[in-house]
């Protein structure tokens, strides 16, 4: 249990671990109810309002809108991995969820599509199961090689640009039992891969996203012990990440070799940390190291060609001196950090959100000026940016109209003052697997029951329509509602 706030009146304990732009453009209101590093070349200097075909209150005709989604979470049926053996350990998922059948998205990916591009989507972020396009180490699979073509297939043919990841969060169960990303070998295993999966599907898609949220493997795996394979070793994570930012390089350089114009790029889970007390050195000090831990090491790794600090106390790698075309954002929320000598293993730093703060369903601050930060810090990075994950778990669809709103106003706000941003991809289309937290985190514009397969649309999927259709944000949204009284307290959550 977390110690009281230093000052109870304005901050509570934080749940979770994974969260403002006001200012009103031109438009309609809507209502729920109704149906830091050096800069790098020209791209990161900053431009007036109106750059790039931005206006002060519409995005730019090319921009891309879409949804995001990972195989494991929607596919059903991957019995193959790390994560399926995970999910038969009683206690390990809420309410002993497993991840089939999710959506049965392998078998209905069709008429999903049919959906989004009837929601004037004209883009889609989407993985490839490892596990099931190689189920034996030097095995690949045409059988799943050819599913994943037609999903490519089906996407040209509705105009929905694919955006593919390669891997997020799920290892074929024979990598992981040779000792997955803490074995340096599985940098070229990852490689090897990639390069076939370019071999067979380079055609159908340009924009290639390497590795989601690697931090999140790292830590969620071998620090808290929450996800596969649940250990609980500091030095650990270090190796671990250190081989994720080698696989990436060695699959960058391979991919780009024989499909030189494919675009590729990591999609990074950052979040703002602020010290609670500002006042305080002992908690600039530890927020500054978080920030420093989940935000800047492997994007400083990418920008310099080798391992940054601390890692480069532990090894000595050297990557591509470019080894990205992209950068990928997930953004969530905002960590408030304060000094607690007793948490030697979370750095000595205990995460808070603000009383009062809107949170979600989770337990995570609603903290859209937290994106526009970090679009503009990315920007003196001189590559153009995906935001590549950007949701609110919320049941009701109380706060998910207002939060997409916010977050993309935030979003044109740094795009007007010269942030280069290609696309926003929604998490998520449909309520999937979330993970530890199984069906009760709902992320979905629309609701979908694992038992009956029913798609809904919410009144956010209704409002996001409309923004895809025509690049322009509503002046307003009505305020959410007050929460129904919950019937017990919010679970602790994780990194998703």
């Amino acid at each position: 249990m977390a110690e009281p706030a230093a000052d109870p009146g304005r901050t509570q304990p934080l749940r979770a671990l994974h969260g403002a732009g006001h200012d009103r453009g031109a438009g309609a209101c809507w209502s729920a109810d109704q149906p830091g590093d050096r800069r790098r070349g020209a791209a990161a200097r900053a431009r007036p309002a109106g750059a790039h075909g931005v206006s002060l209150d519409r995005f730019p005709p090319d921009f891309l809108w879409g949804t995001a989604t990972a195989a494991h979470q929607v596919e059903g049926g991957n019995h193959a991995n790390d994560w399926w053996d995970w999910e038969q350990q009683p206690g390990r998922i809420k309410n002993g969820d497993t991840s089939d059948p999710a959506c049965d998205h392998y078998r209905r990916f069709t008429q999903d599509f049919d959906l989004l591009k009837s929601l004037h989507q004209n883009a889609h972020r989407l993985s490839v199961e490892w596990s099931r396009i190689e189920p034996k180490p030097g095995v690949f699979s045409t059988e799943a090689l050819g599913h994943y073509r037609q999903v490519l297939s089906a996407l040209r043919e509705r105009q929905l640009e694919p955006m593919v990841t390669l891997f997020h969060y799920t290892l074929p169960r024979w990598v992981s039992a040779q000792g997955g990303w803490l074995n340096p070998e599985t940098a070229g295993r990852f490689a090897t891969f990639s390069e076939r999966v370019l071999a067979e599907l380079g055609d159908l898609c340009t924009v290639w996203v390497t590795l989601n949220e690697p931090t999140g493997v790292a830590y969620q795996g071998y620090v808290l012990g929450e996800w596969p394979p649940g250990h609980r070793d500091p030095r650990e994570s270090a190796t671990v990440l250190i081989n994720l930012i080698r696989a990436h390089w060695a699959a960058y350089e391979r991919i780009k070799e024989r499909h030189p114009t494919a675009q590729v790029g990591i999609a990074h889970h950052l979040r703002v940390f602020d010290p609670l007390r500002r006042w305080s050195p002992l908690d600039r000090a530890v927020s500054g190291i978080y920030d420093r831990l989940f935000n800047r090491t492997i994007l400083s790794s990418l920008r310099r060609g080798r391992l940054a600090f601390p890692l480069s106390r532990l090894a000595k790698a050297q990557g591509p001196q470019v080894s990205q075309d992209f950068i990928g954002l997930n953004y969530y929320t905002r960590n408030l950090v304060r000094f607690n000598r007793r948490l030697p293993r979370e750095i000595f730093g205990e995460r808070l959100v603000p009383a009062g703060a809107q949170t979600s369903d989770l337990g995570l601050e609603v903290y859209p000026q937290g994106l526009y930060l970090w679009l503009r810090a990315l920007a003196r990075e001189g590559h153009p940016i995906y935001i590549t994950e950007n949701g609110v778990a919320d049941r009701d669809d109380r706060l998910r109209p207002s939060f997409l709103v916010d977050h993309l106003r935030a979003t044109l706000r740094a795009m007007n003052q010269g942030t280069v941003v290609r696309g926003y991809f929604h998490w998520t289309c449909f309520d999937n697997f979330e993970w530890t937290e199984g069906y009760a985190a709902r992320f979905g514009l629309m609701s979908c029951d694992p038992r009956t397969q029913a798609r809904s649309l919410r009144p956010s999927g209704r409002l996001y329509a409309e923004i895809c259709r025509s690049g322009v944000l509503p002046a307003s949204v009505a305020p959410p509602a007050e929460p129904p009284a919950p019937d017990q307290a919010p679970a602790p959550a994780q990194l998703r």
